[in-house]
């Protein structure tokens, strides 16, 4: 019978992160780093991640810390804090590894790991990706990945609420 792992022991600080993404760049692994804020876990979710997997080796996201969901989202979100947030994306199969941001943008996430391909959903293109810029100037390429169905978070909490 196989033994699970605790997803939790693949959340990890950015620093301790930034080692084991260099060793494995090292063996040659293409690193992929996707973030966002994922607050209620959806199918579009699974998809993106399954997708942005898909573009290399080892698959890292970066999750919005719960003062950045606010500052994006507003007052009232996050519904799930964010500890408990990465523990639903470090138990999915396609993530390797999530860390936890602060920042308004993952460009210190992408300057720390350098990774191969940054991946967005279909709400972005290349051209409108905020981070292009920092991930080309570390070697890396920015994909749009995803199911392009519109599966927002934001959605899913109107309709709960219109729920009798």
């Amino acid at each position: 019978m196989k033994q699970a792992s605790d997803p939790r022991d693949r959340i990890i600080p950015l620093a301790v992160l930034a080692e084991k993404v260099r060793a494995a760049k090292a063996v040659g692994l293409r690193v992929v780093l996707t973030n966002g804020c994922f607050d209620l876990l959806h199918v579009g979710h699974v998809r993106y991640l399954y997708s942005a997997a898909a573009e290399g080796d080892l698959l890292v996201v970066a999750v919005n810390s719960d003062a950045g969901v606010r500052r994006l989202k507003g007052e009232g979100r996050p519904i799930q804090p964010e500890e408990e947030r990465a523990e639903l994306l470090a138990a999915l199969e396609p993530v390797d590894y999530v860390t936890i941001f602060d920042e308004p943008t993952v460009e210190r996430v992408i300057l720390a790991l350098k990774p191969d391909v940054h991946c967005k959903g279909t709400d972005y293109t290349v051209e409108s990706v905020p981070e292009r810029t920092v991930v080309e100037s570390v070697g890396g390429e920015v994909r749009i990945v995803g199911d392009s169905t519109d599966h927002a978070t934001t959605n899913l909490v109107s309709r709960i609420r219109d729920l009798p």
